[in-house]
Order: structure tokens, then C-alpha cells, then sequence
């Protein structure tokens, strides 16, 4: 928070910048496919506390990446409303996860495949909070590919909202959770190690990773 409360920032969405950042190639190569999870620092007061999370995806032979996203005005889910690597109310996003060439390729169709099944899609589906939002999408999405071997960072407030209406169960990768609609969570194992959801901050340990995460910060890694 008190790192967050020194930066410059927008006072409004239409003084923000939202051009690309470079942190993709401007022209990519068009014979290899990518995909990208990407994020950044969110607006206003929730930047001290959240991030945005959306994917890019780039088919080989394409010459352009897609950006897939949700909002919270008008229609949620969006694709190419913005630079595929475009700024977030003037915060630079990072690569959170990338896979490219043949595996990549290999990923596209499950991952266009999820994206069109998404549940959350229609007028007056997004929920700020807990969910489901722009975290809850990507979070899905990546939990419907396990072979992605992705996930959002824990600053993704929203990601642990059931988009799939489970409230426990067990994922993919053998972790087991359990959650109160997305305001209260425990996930136990598995790739994860251990995370307690708070009303939508996440704090937890991951021994495999070597990481400790720290509610609004995010992920710390330790020796």
C-alpha cells in the first residue's frame, strides 16, 4: 500500500495511457504460435490491492496477436479492445506465463475452445468482487487447459470466485479446495502449496516454488 500510494497515477480511465508497452514484439514471427497470460497493476484504489489479468494468443501464420479479456461495461468478454501488450490505467504489464511453437500450437484449439464456452459472457455478469471478473475469466481458462500448467498470480483478486459453480473439489494438478463463493478459500497441495483466500486477498506458501505470498503485494520468492 505504501509502495502503491507513491506512484503516479491517472486521475480517470480517459487520462490513462493504454498503448502497447513493448513488451511483445511489435511484429511477430508469423510462423510460430504463442500464448501469453499477461497482467498489470489495476486503476484507482483497487491498484493497491489487485491486478488485471487477460491472455494473448497467436496462431502460426497469423501475423497479429489476439487479446482476449473481461471488463466491467458493457459486453464482459472482449477480444482486441486494446494493444495486445497495451498498458492497464498506465501500468506496465508483465509475461506472468508463455508457451510457444509446436506446444503452443497444440494448446490453441482448447484454449479457443474454453474461451468460447466461457459462462460469464453476457451483459451484467461482471461482479467487481468477488467475482466473476477479469481474473475470474482468465483463471478459468487456465484451469480448463491444465496442460497450460499456468495460473494467475495471487494478486488476481477474483480468480478463486466458482466460475464453474464448484465451491470444492479437487483441480488438476491434485490440489484440493474449498471456497465460500469466492469470499473465503483454503487450496491444498498439488502445484499450489498452501493459500488462504480473505475476502479476495490470498496470502500462502509455496515450498515447490519457493514463494511466499503477501496479500495486495503478491508473490516473494525465499531460499
Amino acid at each position: 500500500m505504501g509502495v502503491w500510494s507513491l506512484g503516479d497515477r491517472p486521475e480517470g480511465w480517459r487520462q490513462a495511457n493504454w498503448s502497447s508497452a513493448g513488451v511483445l514484439p511489435k511484429n511477430p514471427p508469423i510462423n510460430k504460435a504463442e500464448i501469453y497470460v499477461l497482467t498489470a497493476r489495476t486503476g484507482g484504489m483497487k491498484g493497491a490491492f489487485a491486478t488485471h489479468s487477460w491472455l494473448v494468443l497467436k496462431s502460426a501464420g497469423a501475423r497479429r496477436y489476439d487479446r482476449y479479456e473481461v471488463v466491467g461495461w458493457g459486453s464482459p468478454l472482449r477480444k482486441n479492445a486494446y494493444d495486445a501488450d497495451g498498458h492497464w490505467y498506465s501500468n506496465k504489464p508483465v509475461i506472468n506465463h508463455q508457451i510457444t511453437g509446436k506446444e503452443a500450437e497444440r494448446l490453441l484449439p482448447q484454449i479457443e475452445k474454453a474461451i468460447s464456452n466461457y459462462r460469464w459472457r453476457q451483459r451484467g455478469d461482471y461482479t467487481l468482487w468477488p467475482g466473476p471478473n477479469s481474473n475470474t475469466f482468465v483463471a478459468s481458462i487456465l484451469r480448463q487447459v491444465p496442460s497450460l500448467a499456468a495460473s494467475t498470480p495471487s494478486t488476481a483478486v477474483g480468480r478463486d470466485f466458482p466460475a464453474d459453480g464448484k465451491w470444492a473439489g479437487r483441480r488438476s494438478d491434485g490440489a484440493v479446495f474449498a471456497t465460500l463463493g469466492g469470499y473465503f478459500g483454503i487450496v491444498l497441495g498439488g502445484s499450489t502449496g498452501l493459500e488462504f483466500n480473505f475476502l479476495g486477498l490470498v496470502a500462502g506458501v509455496n515450498p515447490w516454488a519457493r514463494e511466499v505470498l503477501i496479500p495486495a503485494f503478491g508473490a516473494v520468492r525465499v531460499l
